[in-house]
C-alpha cells in the first residue's frame, strides 16, 4: 500500500508537474496561472521569504499584473532573489526571466550581493537554469535590446532611485527594453499624499500621485492601481523611515513590539503599459 502524500511532497509534485508541461501550453489564463503559483510558494522556500508572502502578497500582486507562463519578464535589481524564486519556475518552459543587476563596480557590498544571487541560481539548476543576468544601467543605457520584454517589475526601487538621482534615465531604459503593448509593474512604499515629495525620497516613501506623473513623463499610461499592498496602520513617521519597519528593524529593539505589529510599509502598485 502506498504511503499518503504529505503536503510538502505534494506541493513538489505540483512544481514537478509544472515544470514539465508548461513547456506544452501555449497560453494560460488567470485561474491556470493562480493554480502554477500557488504550487510554487508551497514549496520549500526560505523562511524568510515565507515571512514575507504576509506583506508582499505575490499572488495577488503578479496577476495584477498579469503574469503568464510564457511571459518574457525584466525583473529590476532582484536583491535577495525573493521574486526571482516564483517566476523563474513560472516562465522556465515558455517565457524568460531576465535578472536585471546593478554593476558592481569598486563596491564590495554590490559584488558580494551579485555573488549571493548567482549562487541562489546555480543552487537549483532544474529551476532557475534559463534566468539570464543582465546588466541594468545607471545612466540610461540599455539592459537588453529595445523590445525585448512583455513585462518590467521593479519592486521598491523606485524610492532608491530617487536617492541616486537616477529615476528618470532608469525609466528610459525601461521604456526602451519594453515591446509596444508591454506591462510595466511598479510597487513602492506610499507616501503621505498631504506633504511635499522630498525629490530624494530620503525617508524611503513616493507619493503615489508624484510616482504616476513621472512614470508618465516617461512615455508609460497608467492603466490600473490595486490596493493588494496596502497597510493603513503605516503612520508613514519614523525615526529611521521606512527602513524602520520589518524586516529591516532600523532600530534593533527599541520599539520593535510596535513596529511589527504595523507590519511592513503601505504600499502603491501600478500598472503602466507602453503605448
Amino acid at each position: 500500500m502506498r504511503a499518503p502524500l504529505t503536503a510538502a511532497k505534494a506541493a513538489t509534485a505540483a512544481l514537478a508537474a509544472l515544470t514539465l508541461l508548461s513547456g506544452c501550453a501555449t497560453t494560460a489564463g488567470r485561474q491556470a496561472t493562480t493554480h502554477d503559483l500557488d504550487a510554487i510558494l508551497a514549496t520549500s522556500r526560505p523562511e524568510a521569504d515565507r515571512s514575507q508572502d504576509r506583506f508582499r502578497h505575490p499572488v495577488r500582486t503578479l496577476l495584477f499584473f498579469g503574469i503568464r507562463p510564457q511571459s518574457r519578464v525584466l525583473l529590476v535589481w532582484p536583491a535577495s532573489g525573493y521574486y526571482t524564486r516564483i517566476i523563474a519556475p513560472l516562465v522556465r518552459r515558455s517565457g524568460r526571466l531576465y535578472a536585471g543587476v546593478i554593476a558592481p563596480g569598486h563596491s564590495a557590498f554590490l559584488a558580494a550581493r551579485l555573488a549571493r544571487y548567482r549562487r541562489l541560481l546555480a543552487s537549483r539548476p532544474h529551476l532557475y537554469d534559463r534566468v539570464r543576468v543582465v546588466t541594468f544601467p545607471l545612466d540610461g543605457g540599455e539592459v537588453l535590446p529595445p523590445g525585448s520584454v512583455n513585462m518590467v517589475l521593479t519592486f521598491r526601487d523606485l524610492h532608491r532611485w530617487m536617492a541616486l538621482g537616477v529615476a528618470r534615465k532608469a525609466f528610459a531604459t525601461i521604456y526602451r527594453a519594453l515591446a509596444p503593448g508591454g506591462v510595466l509593474g511598479v510597487v513602492d512604499n506610499r507616501g503621505n499624499p498631504s506633504m511635499p515629495q522630498d525629490p530624494c525620497a530620503r525617508n524611503g516613501y513616493v507619493r503615489q500621485d508624484y510616482a504616476i506623473k513621472l512614470v508618465e513623463s516617461a512615455g508609460f499610461r497608467l492603466v490600473a492601481t490595486s490596493e493588494v499592498n496596502a497597510n493603513p496602520r503605516d503612520t508613514r513617521n519614523y525615526p529611521a523611515g521606512v527602513w524602520t519597519l520589518p524586516p529591516t528593524y532600523r532600530l534593533g529593539r527599541i520599539g520593535h513590539a510596535r513596529y511589527a505589529a504595523i507590519g511592513g510599509s503601505d504600499r502603491f502598485t501600478l500598472k503602466f503599459i507602453k503605448p
